[in-house]
């Protein structure tokens, strides 16, 4: 196991790591990365559960401010946002929820564009690495396939070598050798990451499903101030469902990210050290092999010269067999695998975990904004007019649609005080004025 060079783990990355961990027993676990084990599980669990936590206060929180406004002061007006201050403080807290709820979801569309362009770059790094392993994996098929092209001269030769003993022997040891290369390089194994394209498919659903939350809490945000300006009641209360809906959407996602968070710092390892013995073992059995052809071919070819047909078609194999070797050299020797590695690494580490970071602080913001919103719709909600208040205004509205409310209310205040006595009732109103009988001007 060698150590990957030209990486160091972010600052969040170690302090998310150094978390502490409790099982279910509410006893400290380490922080090793053991997926497959139960402890590991369990204290994951405990990390996703505060979310859970979380959600059941809110939730007690906002059946506390439903039993206050709907049953300590029922059929009380003036618990509502009535009046002038009323309406100011309602202004100012509904102003303030919906900036809250908006800042969190512009958070949101950033961290998921973060956490977007660190998996894209993890799952490329993926793919390339593992176009590279299947690469290393034709080469070894291709190796591997020695045995079978040089046994059948090496057969003819041991049959034209059985006079003589030193080239039988040196034959013999060039089967030897090629067997032993092909032992040694068959057990170059290397995992592959398996389902890319499930992983690939699953990203893009993470992807889509955050857009679609996040627009989520956009539309209820909008829609439930465009019922309050327009006192609309059936709109507020399917907001209000939505609402709810959102709520609980928000505070799982936060279980979710919490528990991610935590777990996004893969090993520092890249597991192909052990090839390289192996390769090192190969590349001298090949030299081997190489040395004792070049003794068949100076000192058995002129006592035998049948020989010479399989003797270079053996050499041919060796020749491809060891171009096919250097290109599996070229590609073990770790450095197209520990860039795609840590390209890897960084995408899962650096933005990966910034946009986790960024969705969780987005989870936490809008949970805590539509906790707001639903503890304050009772109360705009008692401070709309009742239907019987409605049906006056629209009776008084269709006596003279062209009267204006403050001229009715100045007719309904002069009819209560009586009728101001007319201009000509007063004393001496018979008299008239002097020029009333003066002829017309011509």
């Amino acid at each position: 196991m060698t150590t990957v060079p030209s990486y160091t783990p972010s600052l969040w990355v170690r302090v998310c790591h150094a978390l502490p961990r409790l099982d279910l027993t509410m006893q400290m676990r380490d922080n090793i990365f053991v997926p497959d084990s139960w402890e590991y599980q369990q204290t994951l669990l405990v990390l996703s559960s505060l979310s859970a936590i979380a959600l059941v206060i809110s939730l007690l929180v906002v059946l506390s401010f439903l039993i206050h406004y709907c049953c300590c002061h029922r059929g009380d007006r003036s618990h509502g946002y009535g009046g002038k201050k009323g309406r100011g403080i309602c202004c100012v807290t509904w102003v303030a929820v919906a900036a809250v709820t908006l800042v969190a979801i512009g958070i949101g569309f950033y961290g998921n564009s973060e956490a977007n362009d660190g998996m894209y770059q993890l799952t490329s790094s993926l793919l390339t690495a593992n176009y590279t392993l299947a690469s290393i994996d034709l080469l070894v098929n291709t190796i591997t396939g020695l045995q079978l092209s040089v046994s059948g001269p090496l057969t003819t030769m041991e049959e034209l070598f059985t006079g003589s003993k030193p080239f039988l022997v040196s034959t013999r040891n060039c089967r030897r050798l090629s067997d032993n290369v092909i032992s040694l390089i068959s057990s170059i194994s290397l995992a592959h990451i398996c389902c890319m394209w499930c992983l690939c498919v699953c990203l893009h659903c993470r992807w889509l499903s955050y857009v679609l939350l996040l627009l989520l809490d956009l539309i209820v945000c909008l829609f439930i101030l465009l019922g309050l300006a327009k006192q609309a009641r059936w709109l507020l209360i399917l907001m209000t469902v939505l609402a709810w809906l959102a709520l609980f959407l928000s505070w799982g996602s936060l279980g979710l990210e919490t528990a991610t968070v935590v777990v996004s710092r893969p090993r520092k390892t890249v597991m192909v050290s052990g090839a390289r013995t192996l390769l090192t073992q190969s590349q001298r059995a090949l030299s081997n092999i190489h040395t004792h052809l070049s003794s068949l071919d100076r000192n058995a070819l002129t006592q035998f010269p049948k020989a010479e047909k399989s003797l270079r078609e053996v050499q041919q194999i060796l020749n491809s067999t060891e171009g096919n070797f250097h290109q599996l050299v070229a590609l073990l020797n770790c450095r197209g695998l520990n860039k795609d590695y840590i390209d890897s690494l960084k995408g899962l580490c650096y933005d990966g975990m910034e946009g986790l970071l960024y969705l969780s602080l987005y989870s936490f913001l809008s949970a805590l904004a539509f906790t707001a919103i639903l503890c304050s719709l009772p109360g705009a909600w008692r401070s709309f007019p009742s239907e019987s208040e409605e049906y006056e205004d629209s009776d008084s509205e269709s006596e003279d649609p062209f009267t204006s409310h403050q001229a009715r209310r100045q007719t309904a205040s002069g009819s209560q005080r009586g009728a101001m006595t007319p201009f000509y009732n007063y004393p001496g109103a018979g008299w008239t004025p002097p020029f009333s009988s003066a002829p017309p001007l011509p």
